[in-house]
Formats: C-alpha cells, sequence, structure tokens
C-alpha cells in the first residue's frame, strides 16, 4: 500500500510524497521480512519438532502437539508485530483502492523499481547524493538500462561521493572483495574476506532456508489431486518446502540482475581458501580447505594431487590424518544430500515435479590453470613462516583441559569429567553460601515473568510445570528502581560473574569467556499434575546444536552455534524430582545424575559431547541461575553489556575505583 501511494505521487508531480512513502515501504519492505525471521528463529527454537520418543498410539499425537505449539507460537509472534509496527500510515493506505496487485508490487521489488522512482524523486527535490545513490542501487540489478560498471567493481563515485549499493548482499561482496585480493596477490587479505565470506554466506542460507516456511503457493489447493488423502497432503506440502530449502544454494549464488548463478559458487570459497593458506603458509588450514572442496568435488584430481602434498609437508611435524574438512563445509554437504535423497523420493514416489540442477560443476573455478603444488617446485622454499592472521575461534580444534584453579578457596571441588562418566564436565559446591542463597530466592517472586525466554508460553518444556525467568537486565533495572533491594540484584550480577571466572579458569580456556545468556530460572509444577509423570522438566538436548538422537547427529545452527561453555548454579533443594542428568547421544542412557542443592554448580562444554536435561519436578519449586557462554565476542550477550555499563555508572555515582571493585 505504502508502495502504490508512493507511485500515484510520483506521477501526480508531488515527489515529497513520493520520497517519503517510497522510503517508508521499503524499510516496511525490510521490517516486515526481519520479523518473520525472528519469529521463526525463536519459535523454531523454543518449539522444536522433536523426533516422537518409543512409539505406541500417542506418538502421532505428541509430534501433533510439537506442530501445534510451533504454529500458535509464529502466529502469536507474527500478530504481536502486526499490532505495534504498522502505525497511520497503513490505515491511511488501507482506505484506497490498491492501483496495482500484490504480485506486480512483489514482481517491482525484486527488479528493485522502487529505486528507479527513488532516484528521480530526489533528483527533483535537488537531493543529488541521494538521488545517485538510489540510481546505483537500481542500476546494479538492472545493468540493461545504461552501460554501468561491472560486478567486478566495488563501488562508483559520483562528485566526489562514494555510493553504496542499499541492496547490497554481504556474503557476495565479501566474495568479491576476497577474488580482488586474491588475484592482486595479497593473499592475508583474501583470506579473511573469504572467511568473511562464508560465515555470511551460512547466515544468509540460514535466513533463505527460515523464510520457505513463509509461502504464498503453500496454500494452493488447486495444485493437490482430489484423491490425495491427509499424509499424501502434509507430505507435499513438506516437499514444496524442501525444494525451496534447496534452492537456496542458487538464489545465493547469483547476482542481483542475473538470471543464472555464479558456476561452483559455494565450493570456490574452499578452493580460493586452499590456496591462499598455502601462500602463507599455513598447511594445516590449507588441507582444512582441500579436503572441504573435496566434499563437493571428490573426484578432482588437482585437488587430491594437493591433499597428497599438504600432508607430506605435514607428517613430520603430526599426524595429517587428524585434520579434517573443514566442519561448515561438512554440515552443510550432509544436510544437502539429505534433502536430495528425499525430493527423489517425492519426485518418484509422489509425482511432485522438480528437476535438480547441478551449480557445482567443474566450470567455475579460480581464474587460473590449475596449480599442482607438488609441481611447483622451489615456490615451496619461497613460502613465508606460518602466519595465519585473525582467525575465527577454535571450536573443535581447542585443546580439551581442565583441571585450573578454582580462583575461590570456599568452593569445594566435586567431581571431574571422569568421574561424571563424559567429556569437559565439572561439579562444584559452596559457590554460592546459604545467605546468598536466601537473599536471591527472596528476589525471585518480585522480578519472574512467566515463560521468559520462551514468548511468554508458561509451560515451554513441559505441560505439567509453569517456568519463570528473568534476565540479569530486568533484575537490575528493578534494583535500581527500588522494587527489589539494590543488593540482591547486584548479587544476582556478581555470582553470575563468579562464575564465568571459575568456568574459564577450571577449562584452562585460553581466551576470554564472555556471557551469551544469563538466565534465573524457577520451574514449578502445576496443582493438576498427573500422577507418575513420565516426562522431562527439559527434555534431553545439547547447548550449542539441535540434537537427533535417531541419527546421533547434532545440527549447529547461529546463534545457538556460538555456545561453548555452559553452567546452572542452583540456589535451593526443598523440592522434590529436578535431578540434572547427563546422557548419551541416544538421549536415554543416563551417564550422571546430580541432584540440586543451594551453592552446587554444574558447568561443561555445549556441545554435542554433553547431551543433557532435567528430570520432572513434582513437587515445591526449583530455582537455579542458567548461564551460557562464548568464546566469540561477536555473540556476546547485549544485555550484559548493557548491565555493565549500568554497574559502571552505579559505581561512577557512589565514588567507587574499578580496581577496588575488581
Amino acid at each position: 500500500m505504502l508502495y502504490n501511494r508512493g507511485v500515484e505521487a510520483f506521477s501526480a508531480g508531488d515527489f515529497q510524497a513520493a520520497v517519503r512513502y517510497l522510503e517508508q515501504a521499503l524499510s516496511s519492505r525490510r521490517r516486515l521480512r526481519e520479523e518473520r525471521l525472528r519469529c521463526r528463529l525463536e519459535c523454531g527454537a523454543r518449539a522444536p519438532l522433536r523426533t516422537a520418543r518409543g512409539g505406541g498410539p500417542a506418538w502421532e499425537l505428541r509430534f501433533l502437539r510439537a506442530l501445534l505449539e510451533r504454529a500458535r507460537c509464529v502466529r502469536r509472534c507474527e500478530r504481536a508485530d502486526e499490532d505495534s509496527g504498522c502505525g497511520e500510515h497503513c490505515a491511511a493506505a488501507s482506505a484506497r483502492v490498491l492501483s496495482r496487485s500484490p504480485e506486480d508490487v512483489s514482481l517491482d521489488f525484486q527488479k528493485r523499481m522502487p529505486y528507479s522512482y527513488l532516484q528521480q524523486a530526489y533528483s527533483q527535490t535537488n537531493q543529488m547524493e541521494k538521488a545517485a545513490e538510489a540510481a546505483y542501487t537500481f542500476l546494479m540489478a538492472n545493468p540493461e538500462h545504461m552501460a554501468v560498471p561491472s560486478h567486478d567493481e566495488n563501488t562508483e563515485t559520483v562528485a566526489g561521493t562514494k555510493l553504496v549499493d542499499r541492496e547490497a548482499q554481504p556474503h557476495l561482496e565479501h566474495y568479491r572483495d576476497a577474488v580482488e585480493f586474491y588475484e592482486a596477490d595479497n593473499f592475508q587479505s583474501a583470506i579473511e574476506s573469504f572467511e568473511q565470506a562464508l560465515k555470511e554466506y551460512f547466515v544468509a542460507d540460514r535466513e533463505c532456508r527460515v523464510l520457505c516456511e513463509w509461502s504464498q503457493s503453500y496454500g494452493d489447493y488447486d495444485n493437490l489431486a482430489k484423491t490425495d488423502g491427509f499424509y499424501e497432503v502434509i507430505a507435499g506440502l513438506y516437499s514444496q518446502r524442501l525444494i525451496c530449502e534447496h534452492d537456496c544454494v542458487r538464489e545465493l549464488a547469483t547476482w542481483p540482475g542475473q538470471l543464472s548463478p555464479i558456476e561452483n559458487f559455494l565450493p570456490l570459497h574452499f578452493d580460493y581458501l586452499q590456496f591462499s593458506y598455502y601462500q602463507v603458509g599455513n598447511y594445516v588450514k590449507a588441507l582444512e580447505c582441500a579436503r572441504a572442496y573435496l566434499l563437493f568435488h571428490p573426484d578432482d584430481e588437482d585437488v587430491q594431487d594437493n591433499v597428497k602434498y599438504y600432508e607430506s609437508v605435514l607428517e613430520e611435524s603430526m599426524d595429517p590424518q587428524t585434520i579434517k574438512p573443514r566442519e561448515d563445509a561438512t554440515i552443510f554437504m550432509k544436510r544437502h544430500r539429505l534433502e536430495s535423497e528425499l525430493i527423489t523420493s517425492a519426485v518418484v514416489h509422489l509425482g511432485i515435479p522438480y528437476t535438480e540442477q547441478n551449480y557445482w560443476t567443474h566450470g567455475g573455478g579460480r581464474q587460473e590453470e590449475p596449480q599442482v603444488l607438488s609441481e611447483m617446485g622451489s615456490r615451496m622454499t619461497e613460502a613465508p613462516e606460518q602466519s595465519v592472521g585473525k582467525q575465527p575461534v577454535p571450536r573443535l580444534e581447542r585443546d580439551l583441559r581442565e583441571g585450573g584453579p578454582l580462583l575461590y578457596s570456599h568452593v569445594k571441588f566435586v567431581y571431574n569429567s571422569e568421574q561424571l562418566n563424559g567429556t569437559q564436565r565439572m561439579l562444584l559446591d559452596n559457590v554460592l553460601s546459604e545467605e546468598e542463597c536466601r537473599e536471591l530466592q527472596s528476589m525471585t517472586s518480585r522480578i519472574m515473568l512467566a515463560g521468559s525466554g520462551y514468548q511468554g508460553e508458561v509451560s515451554p518444556l513441559t505441560p505439567n510445570e509453569k517456568f519463570e525467568g528473568a534476565t540479569i537486565l530486568r533484575a537490575l533495572k528493578f534494583g535500581y528502581e527500588g522494587r527489589v533491594p539494590l543488593k540482591s540484584a547486584r548479587l544476582f550480577y556478581d555470582v553470575s560473574e563468579k562464575a564465568r571466572k571459575i568456568v574459564q579458569s577450571y577449562f584452562m580456556l585460553n581466551s576470554t569467556l564472555y556471557f551469551s545468556f544469563t538466565h534465573l530460572v524457577c520451574r514449578t509444577p502445576l496443582s493438576d499434575q498427573p500422577q507418575n509423570r513420565d516426562d522431562l522438566s527439559h527434555p534431553i538436548h545439547a547447548d550449542n546444536c539441535f540434537l537427533d538422537s535417531d541419527t546421533n547427529e547434532c545440527w549447529k545452527e547461529f546463534p545457538l552455534a556460538a555456545r561453548d561453555y555452559s553452567a546452572i548454579l542452583y540456589m535451593n533443594e526443598d523440592f522434590e524430582g529436578g535431578e540434572f542428568i547427563f546422557t548419551s547421544m541416544d538421549s536415554q542412557t543416563v551417564t550422571a545424575s546430580i541432584k540440586p542443592k543451594c551453592g552446587r554448580m554444574v558447568s561443561f562444554s555445549s556441545g554435542r559431547e554433553n547431551p543433557h536435561g532435567v528430570k520432572a519436578v513434582t513437587k515445591g519449586q526449583r530455582c537455579a541461575v542458567a548461564l551460557w557462554f562464548t568464546l566469540d565476542p561477536l555473540y556476546r550477550e547485549l544485555e550484559r553489556l548493557q548491565a555493565d555499563e549500568m554497574i559502571r555508572q552505579w559505581n561512577h555515582e557512589q565514588g567507587i575505583n574499578p580496581k577496588d571493585e575488581l
């Protein structure tokens, strides 16, 4: 509606109104996309469609309940956004007759037509820099309209002003920069840009897949055969979504305005990277990338020879067989192959029309003759010493150590990983005193929100318990407003920082551990809970990936995948049930069980090596401080940063020296 009003204003010569409505239309479309993404990502994490356990006549109902929970979460989230986001211009626009159909408007946005109108409207209102930027954005997707620079040029300038494509896709921009660095023999900069391009690619891939959950075509029942039954219809709808997700490979490899994707686009990143890492002398990374490329093209003889060469260089200092393909490529290809199998089955058995394209052909390669490293002779001696530059935070590659100091004399060591039958696990007592536990508990009832962290769902994890929570920022705000004792709010802040320091020290991490999420949580059984419950208060899961115990896989997706360590600090023991349990990957075999009590803390690495859950709370209220940590500063908890600033401001007002505070 905003777009139509902008076009009408433009046609009427009201260029100021045209600018206003067209910019609002672009902003509204961006917000719509962002909110759809946010709602589906949040609801996917909070209402996962878990595989039913144990079979039996009720398994379909359990799956249906999970499906309904997901649908309810998404609808509630999106309706909340609709209620709060449109404003008076939507009401005004809705009173008018649309001059163009929604399908035509959608096509215009794909062609970037709003920017064509904008560049003329800005020109008419003498806003020449904005006019130039709008024109540049339009021409990047419509190069046939005039002679414009090719996509190989990063930016253009008009009258000394640097122009930016307002609809630029980060993964394509970083890829273009990386290729330019590579061709200029600036291999270190090429590495950094290719790594960033890959990071942005997988973010874009995730978003593309999530948006496939929202499709206008899913409600097109005319395409369904009249003889199709319930399962055929469900399978057909899911296959449409799966095909949409599978084709994200094409969408993400296509420059704006182009019909065909860049050939071999994703594998090319790893091909460029393996040679760039070789050039800077980092043969471990080069081998990882070469093996990643072979996941896409296992028969590529040149890269196979390069792998042998890297192995021969590394075998004097390490076992090269321990160097595996990159994790991001491994996860991507495993999912892609499974999707292909499922789509093929749908095509064969359900008659769904689809022809899979192969965009990973050998035709797309680095712009040079293939070079087998073993044939390059003396060039190896000219390679610089190993210099990896700025690398992403290691995850699986980091040394797994434990047994560092606990930092506080009153903290009591209880069990290590071996005693807890696992990896990267520890159990401590006396992290909190009895008095501190009582003070935290006295604050909980006044700051808790039902369903905090789960879109207000009172019973998000089991229908038999009420879940309540509070973040660190909420506690501090209540403290500064005098709604709870400031001392109690500060205690919540201080004990979480204490836990972070202990975890970082005990696991002997050689880089800073940051907060990813800080949550005070309580679980209370509902009065009408059934007798002899067989559910869990918190189902078995891993903290940084989606656990599929049927296939022994754990699928990593950001931002969840950024979590590296977890800790739970218990505040009480006057309840029944609620034991914390570790299990094996099958989610059934309990490897360790921990009874909560005041001051007890369990901590562990957040990956697939530590599936865990909570047994049903059958009486009383179970409260704890739940903490997740990351080694990647990019994924630090925003509320924690705001809380840190509140503490600094409070210290300043009280005249406290930060060194004394430490």
